[in-house]
């Protein structure tokens, strides 16, 4: 073998092919398979950006349909909300208020038997055997010892079409401040009279809690009225039909001059609340034989509340305030929705706050509508810097806070030798808040017959007139119009214990603040 052979043999590179030489076709290799490459690449580019659209739609469709379940959660929450309704308990001292609230509750299965018990032994060894079902809404041992319910009581049950809170109110005559901060939050009253003999008596004589509470009940805005003629069982009674119907028919002419209207407003029933008769089922014809109508929880399903709008301008009244987790004030909702997030105003303080939590019912919620209790958790505001009585309103349309408003009252009954006019002082009790105030100006009598203003100047009035005058108070105070807003704009004084005369804000513009 030759050395050219040799080296031919050693070349790695074949031999030149009709004339293109190795190096040439290498370059060419290199070229196409670089294009093929890119070819590729941009088919896999395009291919990638093809894909992540596709993705990115079915994120969006999914984030859409998620926000979509979200919102539809939201509203079928909404929609399973039944309606709700405040009931308060009013009523002369020992008419029965907190055992029917009890019983109430026991029957709607929030207390079960074993609590039920451990009552029972406890009012035993306190030889007060008939109060253990008022254990259930007087909680603390002052109430218990004496018997008497001093703070108001509240308490959640639920029917098959509502929500209700009960509102236990005091029945003692030291305690009305209480009772009328309980019935300022309500809708509808149930006036408990007891049919015992010597009792009905006592609550409806002048003196008598009977008439100061429907009084006060009507000017506070409890529109709808349930009379329970309570302790129908007692053997001085005996499911008597005469004795009904004689409580019925001394309390309706009452109840019409108080402004109800009987036949449309008010409804009579007979039951026994410490057990449980003709309250969630219709009572025995062997028991009751002439009782045709409906029992205590068929009525409330069926009542009435008042007319709200959601899309009202946000008024919540404050009645309690306290620290947890942040700065809670509690209170009812008298107009308006509010939602976890909204930014309100605190009047008559112009503090902007942030709602961080709603709470309803001990459950928390995203959003609650009016005639709610709410339990509000806000920030931007120290708790020690809220009072009862201030509100909880919208930016846009912010309560108005006043030192000074011209109102309509109705003298009920002033003190002995006492009579009204300029200078005349008295405390305001109006929503929440409880005042002292001063009447600075009578400006006008009106005729209770024509309701129309007499023409001559009125320096004083006495017992049952109706009148038109300037009140002072010495601190702002969050108001409305009776007009634009009646749960705030209707108030009564009190002077000394006794309620002297009710009223009516009908105008604030002069002194708006």
């Amino acid at each position: 073998m030759d050395i050219e052979e040799e080296i031919r043999a050693l070349e790695l590179d074949p031999p030149d092919v009709n004339g293109v030489s190795n190096q040439d076709a290498k370059m060419e290799d290199v070229v196409e398979s670089k294009s093929l490459e890119e070819d590729v690449q941009t088919e896999e580019t395009v291919k990638s950006n093809e894909m992540e659209e596709v993705k990115e739609n079915t994120s969006a469709k999914e984030k859409e349909v998620s926000l979509a379940d979200e919102n539809e959660v939201e509203e079928d929450l909404e929609l399973d909300r039944k309606r709700h309704l405040n009931v308060v308990f009013i009523g002369h001292v020992d008419a029965g208020k907190s055992t029917i609230g009890g019983q109430i509750l026991f029957l709607s299965d929030q207390v079960d038997e074993r609590t039920i018990q451990k009552y029972e032994k406890e009012a035993k060894d306190k030889s007060r055997e008939s109060w253990y079902m008022a254990y259930i809404m007087d909680t603390n041992e002052e109430e218990r010892v004496k018997g008497k319910t001093v703070e108001v009581g509240r308490a959640h049950f639920e029917t098959e079409t509502t929500r209700f809170t009960i509102l236990d109110a005091p029945g003692h005559k030291s305690y009305v401040p209480n009772m009328i901060s309980g019935a300022s939050q309500a809708d509808i009253g149930v006036l408990v009279i007891s049919a015992r003999k010597g009792e009905f008596e006592t609550g409806y004589e002048r003196g008598g809690q009977t008439r100061e509470h429907v009084l006060l009940a009507k000017t506070l805005g409890v529109a709808k009225l349930l009379v329970v003629v309570n302790k129908m069982d007692e053997p001085t009674v005996k499911w008597s039909k005469e004795r009904y119907d004689e409580i019925e028919s001394k309390m309706a002419p009452f109840l019409k001059s108080s402004g109800y209207n009987v036949k449309k407003d008010v409804q009579f029933l007979p039951i026994s609340g410490l057990h449980g008769v003709n309250m969630k089922t219709r009572v025995d014809k062997k028991v009751c034989p002439w009782w045709d109508g409906p029992c205590f929880f068929e009525i409330l399903d069926t009542i009435e509340g008042p007319p709200r709008n959601p899309k009202d301008p946000f008024r919540m009244p404050i009645i309690d305030k306290f620290k947890d987790m942040g700065t809670t004030v509690m209170g009812k909702v008298e107009s308006g929705t509010v939602r976890e997030g909204d930014s309100l105003l605190l009047m008559p303080n112009k503090i902007q706050v942030k709602v961080t939590a709603v709470m309803c019912d001990e459950n928390k919620v995203r959003s609650a509508g009016p005639g709610e209790n709410l339990r509000v958790r806000i920030s931007g505001i120290e708790e020690e810097d809220i009072m009862s009585g201030f509100v909880l309103s919208s930016i846009a349309k912010p309560i108005p806070s006043v030192s000074e408003f011209i109102a309509q009252l109705q003298i009920l009954e002033l003190l002995d030798n006492a009579i009204f006019t300029a200078g005349y002082k008295a405390v305001l009790h109006i929503h929440a808040v409880v005042e002292e105030c001063e009447i600075i100006e009578l400006l006008q009598q009106i005729d209770p017959k024509t309701r129309k203003p007499m023409k001559k100047k009125v320096l004083f009035v006495k017992n049952g007139a109706v009148i038109l005058c300037r009140v002072q108070v010495n601190n702002l105070i969050c108001i409305e119009k009776f007009s634009d807003f009646p749960q705030l704009g209707r108030f009564t004084l009190r002077t000394e214990g006794k309620t002297v005369a009710v009223g009516k804000v009908t105008d604030i513009s002069s002194a708006s603040n």
